[in-house]
């Protein structure tokens, strides 16, 4: 007996032809009640130990110009899982983890990363158009990105905006800034793929928006009175392979379903008791 799919036939056209699918009822408002509370304790909590170390707003000429100069910021917490057991809960929903196996047309699914970004009212910063495939890239490009909105989200409150069937593209050339910690932000020719240009993704808080890491994505500045609180979990096919050894993050290769049929198994030394 063939299992019933997760997701319609036109929401599979929409991935394959426009690198993108929206999702609603994966999670019951109870669900998102409980997810909103712990992600607020979350955020509050890590203000109290080191605020500036949330700060995940980026630099550069393109940015300022982007931004129109104005004093802008985005609060960032990443591997929410390994805070508190209610964000493990939401990344092995069975549901969140049906519509995964209906995209990536497999059993076999790993999780890479998670992350939160908060964009507060009257002062959330935008985001260059990109790809996320600079920061990670992989073989086969399995890769994707599950965008939980756990708030009512539009253009007018820091929304996401993408080009639609971008993905098709490959991987683009890119620009890249390196801050002083380090930290590297890459971004597509601004002039090339405006944000203005791009097609604007609203949705309504408990819905999600999955896509391809090679689908050009950014989102809109955030002066409105709300705040755009989002969590963001990223996940491969378990036969697909990193082509560079680079963001390594707790948890990485960890089974949400299936088996990771890659993996060697640890040979452990024996002891006698």
């Amino acid at each position: 007996m063939n299992k019933l799919k997760a997701l319609s036939k036109e929401q599979k056209d929409c991935w394959i032809e426009n690198g993108y699918v929206k999702l609603s009822n994966i999670f019951s408002t109870k669900e998102i009640e409980e997810i909103s509370k712990e992600y607020d304790d979350l955020f509050e909590r890590k203000k109290q130990e080191d605020i500036d170390g949330l700060e995940s707003a980026w630099i550069g000429d393109d940015m300022k110009k982007l931004s129109g100069n104005r004093n802008t910021t985005v609060k960032s917490i990443h591997n929410l899982q390994m805070h508190s057991g209610v964000f493990t809960k939401l990344i092995t929903n069975e549901k969140l983890l049906d519509a995964l196996e209906d995209v990536l047309e497999t059993g076999d699914i790993l999780l890479h990363h998670t992350k939160a970004h908060v964009k507060p009212p009257e002062k959330g910063a935008p985001y260059l158009m990109h790809q996320d495939y600079p920061y990670f890239p992989y073989k086969n490009h399995t890769m994707l990105a599950v965008f939980l909105h756990l708030d009512d989200t539009t253009p007018e409150n820091g929304g996401l905006a993408i080009y639609p069937g971008s993905q098709k593209l490959g991987p683009l050339p890119d620009r890249v800034l390196i801050d002083d910690n380090g930290d590297s932000y890459h971004y597509v020719d601004p002039d090339k793929y405006p944000l203005s240009n791009a097609t604007s993704i609203s949705a309504k808080r408990g819905e999600i928006i999955m896509f391809s890491y090679l689908l050009l994505h950014g989102s809109y500045l955030n002066l409105s009175s709300r705040p755009r609180r989002m969590f963001l979990m990223q996940v491969r096919a378990a036969d697909d392979e990193p082509t560079k050894d680079v963001h390594k993050s707790p948890c990485q290769g960890l089974v949400l379903r299936g088996r990771n049929t890659s993996r060697v198994a640890n040979m452990l030394n024996r002891f006698t008791l």
